[in-house]
């Protein structure tokens, strides 16, 4: 009896002693599963930040942190896009359904901590929609003149305050609908203005925003028109 009771009680040791051995996880140090993953800014920094910048301040894409930005797209805009991306552009799909490596609930999670940053006490009197029927270019031509000339250029290729946006290389990049939240909401991390800051006393109507945006649309190659929808 006593040899058994021995060996059990070494038993219990040596289990105990492999708890403790190096390298192995304590408790509340277990891995957690990828798909599992359901903090927001875990989730933002490794799979939003490298293009919208981090804490949604702005990168090689628009500041997702943005109130104008947040007052257009509303909860089921972002998980459009976040679920489907956005086909002919770098924003590709996060859903497993489609493709991507997030479960529905992460795109929840991500929906909502992108909303969580909107705030209620910005003045937006005016708020163009954030889609609208196409444009006409001809007359985006003219408010392309007007209104972003003076930044980007004459012919959208750059100028001294603002880059070129009329080439084929950028247009290649952007679908026709990051055109037009561009131009309502700007990039001001890159000093460049909202819809009412173009010029100063005259915020663009919801037609000219449309209509330069047709415009720009219109500088795209046959073959980038068709997958820039």
């Amino acid at each position: 009896m006593r040899i058994w009771l021995a060996l059990a009680v070494v038993a219990v040791l040596t289990l105990a002693a492999c708890d403790r051995l190096p390298g192995r996880p304590s408790a509340g140090e277990e891995v957690v599963r990828p798909d599992e993953v359901l903090d927001f800014n875990t989730l933002y920094k490794e799979n939003c930040s490298g293009c919208h910048g981090a804490d949604g301040k702005g990168g090689a894409s628009i500041a997702l942190r943005d109130p104008v930005f947040l007052a257009i797209a509303d909860d089921a805009v972002i998980r459009n896009v976040a679920t489907g991306g956005v086909p002919g552009t770098q924003m590709l799909p996060f859903a497993q359904s489609k493709g991507g490596v997030l479960t529905d609930k992460q795109i929840d999670v991500l929906v909502h901590g992108i909303r969580a940053w909107a705030r209620a006490d910005v003045p937006l009197d005016g708020l163009p929609p954030y889609t609208a029927a196409p444009g006409d270019p001809q007359r985006g031509a003219a408010v392309y003149a007007t209104f972003c000339a003076p930044c980007h250029g004459l012919n959208g290729q750059g100028g001294k305050g603002g880059s070129a946006i009329a080439t084929s290389a950028y247009l290649s990049l952007v679908s026709d609908q990051y055109l037009r939240t561009i131009v309502i909401a700007g990039r001001p991390e890159l000093g460049a203005p909202d819809w009412r800051g173009d010029v100063t006393g005259r915020p663009m109507t919801a037609e000219e925003i449309s209509d330069v945006v047709a415009w720009l649309a219109s500088q795209r190659t046959p073959s980038q028109r068709r997958t820039s929808k």
